[in-house]
């Protein structure tokens, strides 16, 4: 799309700082909106198509499917890349907005651009943050009395989040009682509420992600983390091979090569953090005690006897990220899943 007019936004949470750029790179404007949708309308809708840029942030996504509704081209800015504003030794606002506006007009892949996702894919992923909130809440609660509990001389038996609030009540102590039967109450309902949003997620899978199945095939893969690969992926085709999933969801070693110089250093960790964890969680229960025989859980395995600092660690990251690669293809495939693959086929 050609445009001759670029639009740097730097988007706080009560205001919007512009800077527009003419073709020749003049500033020919510069001012400030209300961050509102009304205040965006007026000011973009019915105007001449557009290059806007703006940064990665919680206003970000809404901001660009309304200016690209409008006829805009909207180039949504990896604010890790953008370090020319977050190293200025004279930042502001209207810095911010006209370097945005200037790398836009220069080299838009000096951006990184990404892609915001759906507004429908958006509201299914904040039912799971909202979960995994809840249930981080409850972990921090069932913590806390646990401490409390054993700092006056008792203990809980082991049990489950699900059954604590039960079996927190039958070994409290007479005297924390006044303290503790609060919480204990907090985290029956906490449990109660993530049982039906757990409820739910099973429901939206059956009903409007049937491509979950695919995933759930391996053993040690739910339906929170099929979902949550599912929406965080949104669209299969953006990646041109499986094994870029995995450096999509920082999964892969960080790379500082100079010369001889190339030091083994920690995953990335970019991308969505809460899928990053799920795979996680779901590569340390295939290497677990109750974990499948399977090919998965052989190549984990095969890392973790090299031996080592941390090769524990290093197996289970190394799991998921070849897990992320599998189930890229298993949905793209729509194959049926093999546990010993690789074993058949050297046969």
């Amino acid at each position: 799309m050609s445009t001759r007019i670029t639009v740097g936004l730097d988007v706080g949470d009560r205001s919007i700082e512009l800077c527009i750029l003419d073709s020749d790179g003049e500033v020919q404007e510069r001012s400030r909106l209300p961050n509102r949708m009304a205040a965006l309308q007026v000011r973009f809708q019915g105007s001449a198509p557009m290059r806007v840029v703006l940064e990665t942030g919680k206003h970000s996504p809404w901001i660009s499917r309304a200016l690209e509704s409008w006829g805009h081209e909207v180039l949504v800015a990896n604010a890790r890349r953008v370090h020319l504003i977050g190293r200025d030794h004279r930042k502001n606002d209207a810095s911010d907005a006209e370097t945005l506006a200037r790398l836009g007009r220069m080299d838009p892949r000096l951006l990184r651009p990404i892609r915001h996702r759906g507004e429908v894919t958006q509201a299914g992923l904040s039912f799971l943050r909202a979960r995994d909130a809840l249930v981080r809440s409850r972990t921090l609660q069932i913590n806390v009395v646990r401490g409390l509990i054993k700092s006056a001389g008792g203990s809980v038996p082991k049990c489950s989040a699900e059954s604590f609030h039960r079996r927190a009540a039958e070994a409290l102590p007479p005297e924390l009682s006044p303290a503790l039967v609060p919480l204990l109450e907090i985290i029956g309902m906490l449990t109660a509420k993530i049982t039906q949003m757990e409820q739910e997620i099973e429901r939206l899978c059956e009903e409007r992600y049937p491509e979950t199945r695919l995933l759930r095939q391996i053993k040690g893969v739910g339906p929170i983390t099929a979902l949550a690969f599912v929406l965080v992926l949104e669209d299969p085709q953006r990646f041109a091979t499986s094994r870029s999933v995995g450096a999509y969801l920082g999964l892969v070693p960080r790379q500082r090569a100079s010369g001889d110089s190339d030091p083994q250093l920690r995953v990335t960790k970019t991308g969505d953090r809460m899928l990053r964890r799920l795979l996680v969680q779901s590569a340390q229960y295939i290497l677990g005690p109750f974990g499948p025989d399977c090919d998965l859980r052989r190549y984990g395995e095969r890392i973790a006897l090299r031996g080592g600092m941390n090769a524990k660690k290093r197996a289970v990251v190394a799991v998921a990220r070849k897990l992320s690669s599998l189930l890229f293809a298993l949905w793209t495939s729509g194959s049926v899943y093999e546990p010993l693959r690789q074993q058949r086929t050297a046969a």
